[in-house]
């Protein structure tokens, strides 16, 4: 019997060594996003959870900016639509207000949103890591119908709105 107990706490340490290596080596961050608003289950996803969900990529997406010259950029992330399908959106709704940590805000429309995720990686780096998206992390939201000076950066809510 005691080999038995020896089996068994030997595999429950192992299967808890590979949890933790989920996520092809994501950072440890203390980060929430929230899903308010027109939704059947508010919802609030930590930076793991969002590392543990599917993971899609967006390759040569035209990141328009306010000033400067657009540039194309990869990206990596959860899909908005598996978020919102976990939350129970409202298939009626017609926006998101995403909203940052410092308090800005902003409305993007559901036409926008199609194909959107929330990224996590910028190319093959992790944004909470990248030096070039030093104060822009660890997630913000990419839309490819949007232009670039509309993702939010350090996303922390999504509002969906009828």
């Amino acid at each position: 019997m005691k080999r038995i107990g020896l089996v068994l706490s030997i595999g429950v340490v192992l299967a808890l060594l590979l949890a933790g290596c989920g996520g092809g080596g994501a950072p440890q961050v203390d980060w929430e996003l929230k899903v308010t608003g027109a939704v059947d289950s508010p919802l609030t996803l930590s930076y793991a959870d969002l590392v543990g969900m599917e993971q899609v990529d967006l390759t040569d997406v035209q990141m328009e900016k306010s000033t400067g010259e657009t540039e194309l950029g990869s990206w990596s992330g959860a899909p908005l639509d598996a978020i919102f399908q976990q939350a129970g959106a409202s298939a009626n709704y017609v926006s998101v207000t995403a909203i940052a940590a410092d308090g800005y805000a902003i409305e993007i429309s559901k036409d926008e949103l199609q194909g959107a995720i929330v990224a996590l990686k910028k190319g093959d780096e992790w944004i909470a890591e990248a030096a070039s998206e030093e104060g822009k992390g660890p997630i913000r939201i990419v839309c490819p119908q949007t232009p670039g000076n509309r993702w939010v950066f350090q996303l922390q809510e999504l509002q969906v709105n009828e």
